[in-house]
């Protein structure tokens, strides 16, 4: 079995690679054979601290991701989010590689953004609001300024310590940042990213312009919520997985009767994107376990050395 440290994989993953990565794992979800298997949650001795389990198969991959969130490691100065990735050695059954994940799945998380954005914002679109100030908001940002020429950062946090701290190293990596108030966020905004462990809408669907498009990167458990209902119902909604976004995302607050689609379906031409520059789009991200396994793949490959695993077939992805 190979086992890749965190600090290994953390060196040799880039936007450029996660955003490939994301993109073929979005693709992948949508082709015929592929299965992606329900989330399973849990917790540890304490039930502050989680888990999950996700895991899914292609007909060339096959693996699982664990992720875990100890909300007390920042009081001993460790990172709260963790992610182990796990991949089968198809032939055999047994665990082909073993990578140890935790900066990877923040930049994996924000590639994801970065396709939706990409393909489903306005071209024009230069003004970003994003809610949030922890560790995945910043490494949302990042990715979203390789696909829009951002000339606005607007940050909407309730920790005003740590909106500071973001706004200075926004500011420090070329970034126009500055804080403001979820209202003045909205309405100034061309993109609105939502990345935090909301149980309740952030803002008002009113605040929300015609042409926005807005990313719910949060929520990826029942109970979790970051946007308001009105919204969803006048909104074009696209996501990773429908079933999935429907039981653990956003989409878990959304109308049953709405259509949601899946964000491969757009990249493989079946179904369309934006309809209109004033249509509102959302891209609801709970998460796929085929984007730690493609994220996986390219950075074996980019490693180099022989595995099953890190063997990359034609693909005709568009």
């Amino acid at each position: 079995m190979l086992i890749i440290s965190e600090m290994e994989s953390a060196n040799l993953v880039t936007h450029d690679l996660a955003f490939d990565a994301a993109k073929e794992a979005l693709i992948a979800a949508c082709e015929e054979g592929t299965v992606t298997f329900p989330v399973v949650l849990g917790h540890g001795s304490s039930p502050q601290n989680r888990f999950s389990v996700k895991a899914s198969a292609t007909s060339e991959l096959a693996g699982l991701k664990v992720g875990s969130y100890w909300p007390g490691n920042r009081d001993n100065g460790l990172a709260r989010h963790n992610s182990l990735i796990l991949l089968f050695d198809q032939n055999t059954g047994r665990i082909e590689v073993a990578m140890e994940a935790g900066t990877v799945n923040a930049y994996r998380t924000a590639a994801a953004d970065a396709v939706a954005v990409d393909l489903l914002a306005r071209p024009n679109a230069e003004t970003l609001a994003i809610f949030g100030a922890g560790h995945q908001a910043r490494y949302e940002c990042r990715a979203l300024a390789r696909v829009r020429a951002l000339r606005r950062v607007i940050i909407a946090a309730r920790n005003n310590e740590q909106a500071e701290d973001m706004r200075t190293t926004l500011r420090q990596e070329g970034l126009n940042a500055e804080i403001a108030s979820p209202q003045k966020a909205c309405e100034a905004a061309d993109i609105i990213v939502t990345a935090t462990p909301s149980r309740t809408p952030l803002f008002e669907a009113d605040w929300v312009r015609p042409g926005t498009h807005i990313s719910s990167m949060g929520s990826d458990a029942r109970g979790k919520q970051e946007l308001p209902p009105a919204l969803l119902a006048r909104s074009a909604l696209f996501c990773d997985l429908p079933e999935q976004a429907r039981s653990v995302g956003e989409f878990q607050h959304a109308a049953p009767g709405l259509d949601i689609t899946a964000l491969g379906d757009v990249l493989l031409g079946r179904r369309p994107g934006r309809a209109s520059s004033d249509a509102i789009t959302i891209f609801d991200s709970s998460g796929l376990s085929l984007q730690d396994l493609y994220i996986a793949r390219h950075l074996l490959a980019k490693r180099g050395g022989d595995t099953h695993a890190s063997r990359s077939p034609e693909r005709n992805t568009p």
